[in-house]
């Protein structure tokens, strides 16, 4: 079976300093994968990878059988790869909606003319983007927010909000960076369950870097996990749970 991603014996340096050795990941279409580990371990370096804002040193990245090792990040994100960010990256003065309207706009082919003469189909289009960007709101639970300033939501609707701007780019595989960042458990739980709608609904395949293993372990069929730049382990959640290099690797000393 072909896999949706596939990155290859990739190692990555930042100048003498190792980040990522002999990496190797493969997604399947439809999965929830989680990629954990202590801080530090290159788990945001994968991600970097995997969108071109870093080119491997060694090693080959596909997706859909497409080589995209060395491209730049908008054409990674016109194949079907959308990311959030651990530090949110939200156009704050711009109310909700236009933060979703953004990204459906990044797939329109509008010509000039169009836009400045307000044609029938350029008014036709836009109020399919109106409508669109209203249904992903509903889904996230913000409509009533839908014409606030970005910047006005709580830390947790923010969050929120950034997942569904990325899948209004209509990813075939998004890449969430610690979504669940600073969420209360409540919060937390949410948005697990969020994450297993979107993978219902959407057919959308995730890799998620998360440090709360509460979302990790109730969401993720599959984990690997990073220290110093190398898998140390994968498996399913149970597997992963006991595993002596993942004890060690987040509690520190030896397990024997």
């Amino acid at each position: 079976m072909n896999s949706l991603l596939e990155m290859h014996q990739i190692d990555h340096y930042f100048g003498g300093l190792k980040a990522i050795s002999r990496f190797n990941l493969a997604l399947q279409a439809g999965e929830i994968v989680g990629l954990i580990g202590p801080n530090g371990a290159g788990k945001t370096t994968v991600f970097n990878l995997i969108t071109g804002v870093y080119a491997p040193m060694q090693g080959e990245i596909r997706f859909n059988g497409i080589p995209i090792h060395g491209k730049r990040p908008s054409v990674v994100s016109n194949l079907g790869i959308a990311r959030t960010f651990q530090n949110i990256r939200l156009f704050s003065e711009m109310s909700v909606i236009e933060n979703i309207k953004v990204a459906y706009h990044s797939r329109q082919n509008y010509s000039l003319f169009s836009a400045l003469f307000l044609t029938k189909q350029f008014r036709v289009k836009e109020g399919e983007i109106d409508q669109m960007a209203f249904q992903l709101l509903e889904i996230f639970g913000l409509p009533a927010r839908a014409h606030k300033p970005a910047g006005s939501l709580s830390y947790g609707e923010q969050r929120r909000l950034e997942i569904a701007r990325a899948l209004a780019t209509d990813p075939s595989l998004l890449l969430l960076d610690e979504p669940a960042a600073g969420m209360d458990p409540t919060e937390a739980d949410d948005l697990l369950n969020l994450i297993k709608r979107l993978q219902k609904d959407f057919g959308v395949t995730i890799l998620l870097i998360e440090h709360q293993m509460r979302v990790v372990m109730g969401v993720c069929e599959r984990i690997v996990v990073l220290n110093f730049g190398e898998t140390i382990a994968e498996g399913t959640p149970a597997e992963i749970q006991n595993h002596p290099k993942v004890i060690e690797a987040y509690l520190g000393g030896s397990t024997a």
